[in-house]
């Protein structure tokens, strides 16, 4: 069977999928409007195998990477969701305190995706914290969908105060120099978006194609790094509205725009990765990271 490449695939294919990764589209209507891109050896089973995760083969950092401590542990949500668990990495034997970076998953939980780039972000130099939103209901479960299911269950609202705690958690933390940001892709660019509005003492943020707030604009005090994917029509329609209250309260900002990239662009696993966007779009965070928090 011929191997299905990126550029054999319709972009309709790949909206497709964004649909039903947002929750737009149920299994069972995605795989019907997918059946009308079949044809010969292209056959259904064959697009949902190339559109789902390959978490085995795309990771970028070995977990048990020589230079670096990256273990689970937990630490207290007390208006969110309880014991949150999570994934705290930093370089093996730093010799001086560290910025600290909370790294935010999208909408199915902590998946092998964040952890690799929670470690990408610890080997940079920084201490990093990926918790699980999902901890309250059992943890990720192995698998996006059953995740996407799962984080439909909490409030919203409950899960920014899971992150929020995790800000004040690594803060806190003895090996951390008291500046903290956020990175956050999709639902974790959204709050990204919302700790920038909710935290006062939030050194930095980063976005990655993450919707935007519509309230509160004015209290936001961290320098933003906003990163759009150039086909994202869903998640670029609010950048106009949300960069005109930026620039109306004169806020630290700046953004990049990646043409012909796909909403996760960043994440290695699926087919919408685009690897010289991401790692641009990286370099451009780690830098930021390095600017305001070291």
């Amino acid at each position: 069977m011929k191997k299905l490449k990126k550029e054999d695939i319709s972009q309709e294919v790949f909206n497709l999928y964004d649909a039903y990764a947002h929750n737009k589209l149920e299994r069972r209507e995605f795989v019907e409007k997918l059946s009308l891109f079949a044809a010969g050896s292209v056959t259904v089973p064959a697009l949902l195998s190339f559109l789902m995760p390959d978490y085995k083969n795309t990771m970028l950092v070995d977990p048990n990477h020589p230079d670096l401590e990256s273990d689970y542990m937990t630490y207290n949500s007390p208006k969110g969701g309880g014991e949150i668990k999570a994934l705290l990495s930093k370089p093996k034997n730093a010799t001086e305190k560290l910025g600290g970076i909370v790294v935010v998953h999208e909408n199915r939980g902590l998946n092998p995706y964040i952890e690799d780039t929670a470690r990408q972000a610890a080997l940079a130099g920084f201490i990093t914290i990926a918790p699980d939103a999902l901890t309250p209901l059992g943890g990720y479960p192995g698998n996006d969908d059953e995740g996407r299911e799962m984080q439909r269950k909490r409030d919203s609202k409950e899960m920014l105060e899971d992150f929020i705690a995790a800000f004040e958690y690594l803060k806190a933390h003895p090996d951390c120099n008291g500046k903290v940001g956020v990175v956050g892709f999709c639902f974790g660019g959204s709050i990204s978006n919302m700790m920038a509005v909710k935290v006062p003492d939030l050194a930095a943020s980063v976005p990655f194609y993450g919707g935007q707030p519509s309230e509160d604009i004015d209290q936001i005090q961290a320098p933003l790094l906003l990163q759009y994917a150039g086909l994202d029509e869903r998640i670029n329609a609010g950048w106009p509205a949300y960069e005109a209250k930026l620039k109306e309260f004169s806020k630290e900002y700046g953004m990049f725009m990646y043409p012909d990239v796909n909403h996760g662009f960043h994440n290695t696993t699926t087919p919408r990765y685009d690897k010289e966007a991401a790692e641009l779009a990286w370099e451009r965070t780690i830098a930021f990271f390095k600017e305001h928090l070291e």
